[in-house]
């Protein structure tokens, strides 16, 4: 014979598989990644006590100023992200949360991907130097360029690299500072023909320029209304499109033109 259960009984009852769903659900991994803002590097002067750009067989000029190349630090590809990680970072600005397979390639090892990062990044900085030489008229055969940044990988840095070797060489043509003095950031793609792509994570690395003192901001054009929408307070924006149009805005902004593009 059953017993029949009073109603605090039955939704009690109820409840149970409810909580336990919901606690299962609740560390059960996800694919997602948390990014945050990580370090930036001034591609002029030193990261871990080596040189980050090095030109031998040509004069190289003492710059002043700086351009930082800005990354975002990401949980790792086999670190496990539970929906508490999500609710607890979604609502944060100086947090992302981002599908798994847009920060990391599907499918692949740690191992792998670490590789694929340092081989963006090799390909980034051969990029960089065609570029810069290609914009200066100068041959690869007379000028050596080493580019070393330790712990980084991707292809992001490629403009800042390229806009650090022209300084090296040029400045901004006229015997001054490509940065004016200031303390200049940005993000993007470079390829040799000096082309400048989009990137991601535009929001966290502008938190991070900012954080270490950059007060201009270079950002591929195709990310300007990401920029906008999450601009922090004292960081002007500079959309570029080209390594050109780059070089054109930091001499502008040198020289207190009025012709400097923005967003």
């Amino acid at each position: 014979m059953l017993s029949r259960l009073t109603r605090p009984q039955a939704v009690a009852v109820c409840a149970l598989p409810v909580v336990a769903l919901l606690a299962t659900a609740a560390f059960a991994p996800l694919p997602f990644s948390v990014a945050q803002p990580g370090m930036t590097a001034n591609v002029l002067g030193e990261n871990k006590g080596t040189p980050v750009i090095t030109v031998s067989g040509v004069p190289v000029r003492r710059t002043g100023g700086q351009l930082r190349m800005v990354t975002i630090v990401a949980t790792g590809p086999d670190t496990t992200v539970t929906l508490g990680d999500v609710v607890g970072n979604w609502f944060r600005t100086d947090r992302a949360v981002m599908p798994h397979d847009a920060v990391y390639p599907s499918g692949d090892t740690v191992k792998e991907i670490e590789k694929h990062n340092e081989a963006q990044m090799r390909q980034s900085q051969d990029a960089a130097t065609a570029a810069a030489l290609k914009y200066l008229g100068m041959s690869a055969d007379k000028v050596k360029v080493t580019l070393k940044l330790a712990d980084v990988g991707g292809p992001s840095a490629g403009l800042l690299f390229t806009l650090g070797i022209i300084d090296k060489l040029d400045g901004d043509g006229s015997g001054g500072d490509l940065t004016g003095g200031r303390t200049i950031a940005g993000t993007g793609t470079i390829d040799p023909a000096g082309k400048v792509g989009a990137v991601g994570g535009v929001a966290l690395k502008m938190q991070a320029a900012r954080r270490d003192g950059a007060s201009v901001f270079l950002v591929p054009e195709d990310e300007c209304a990401d920029a906008e929408a999450e601009l922090p307070r004292g960081l002007r924006l500079v959309p570029v499109t080209t390594l050109k149009s780059a070089v054109n805005s930091l001499v502008a902004l040198e020289k207190g033109k009025d012709s400097v593009p923005s967003c």
